[in-house]
């Protein structure tokens, strides 16, 4: 546990040394802005065009922004020879990566709670602004955007070989689960048969994170009926008083099964590295 602290407390300074993370920061807010401003004097509630306009933002920038800054924290230790240094360490790999991550991910979620905090902040005094209770599930949403795609991100920093690669790999999987995830999965659908579609469906939704993570808060916003059909026991699923348990519980196995793999893949770089 020592090793898994000490390793995380190095992450958060030079998470937080990091320019990126400011400029990241600075977008974000300015995105977010505009399209608050652009409501006007709107009060939102719920699923509305508003509330989808900030979904689609967070899907377009922070998916791309955690896969780097997730990414290159693990190729950086690879390219400044700090990676051969850490293999002389009594250091697991498990407890390296886990450091890692719960360290990245304080970066991150202070960006994005500084973002919704001063854009709330703003769209308060200057319009009506949003109800409490769909701006923090908004938060919610971005939180577990960024929780899921980090693990990615680590699993792509432990992939690749330097900041290129890396930045390579993110394009392509950015590029995948979030631009090109509907015709992609469309054309594919359509070359099975009737009866294939619904669980094919199924599993190509819960092996893109945006997705699931996209479907579940517009569900829980009441926005679940622009969805399709297609999507009715997944509806049914969230409505549950048990949805948001089983959720969960979606996005640690997801965690831990990304982390996991990237452990064992930075383990095999150390034996033979």
């Amino acid at each position: 546990m020592n090793e898994i602290i000490t390793v995380m407390k190095r992450e958060v300074r030079l998470g937080f040394r990091n320019p990126w993370s400011y400029a990241f920061l600075a977008l974000f807010i300015i995105f977010m802005l505009s399209l608050l401003l652009i409501n006007g004097q709107g009060y939102t509630s719920g699923y509305s065009g508003m509330t989808g306009m900030l979904i689609n933002l967070t899907l377009y920038l922070l998916p791309l922004i955690t896969l780097m800054l997730g990414s290159f924290s693990l190729t950086g230790e690879k390219e400044d020879g700090s990676a051969q240094l850490l293999y002389t360490y009594q250091l697991s790999s498990s407890s390296l990566l886990i450091g890692k991550y719960i360290g990245v991910l304080i970066v991150l979620l202070t960006i994005v709670t500084v973002a919704f905090a001063v854009t709330g902040i703003v769209s308060t005094l200057f319009t009506e602004g949003f109800a409490l209770s769909t701006y923090l599930l908004l938060f919610i949403f971005a939180s577990c955007i960024i929780i899921a795609y980090l693990s990615i991100a680590f699993l792509i920093g432990a992939i690749t070989k330097n900041r290129w690669q890396a930045l390579t790999y993110v394009i392509a999987v950015w590029f995948f689960t979030i631009i090109g995830w509907v015709p992609i999965l469309i054309a594919a659908l359509g070359q099975l048969p009737y009866v294939w579609i619904k669980p094919a469906l199924t599993i190509a939704t819960l092996l893109n994170p945006a997705e699931w993570i996209r479907i579940y808060t517009i569900v829980t916003l009441g926005g679940g009926s622009i969805i399709g059909p297609e999507y009715y026991n997944w509806v049914s699923w969230i409505r549950d008083d048990s949805g948001s348990f089983a959720f969960g519980l979606l996005l640690i196995f997801h965690v831990v099964l990304y982390v996991g793999c990237a452990s064992w893949l930075w383990e095999r770089g150390k034996r033979h590295g």
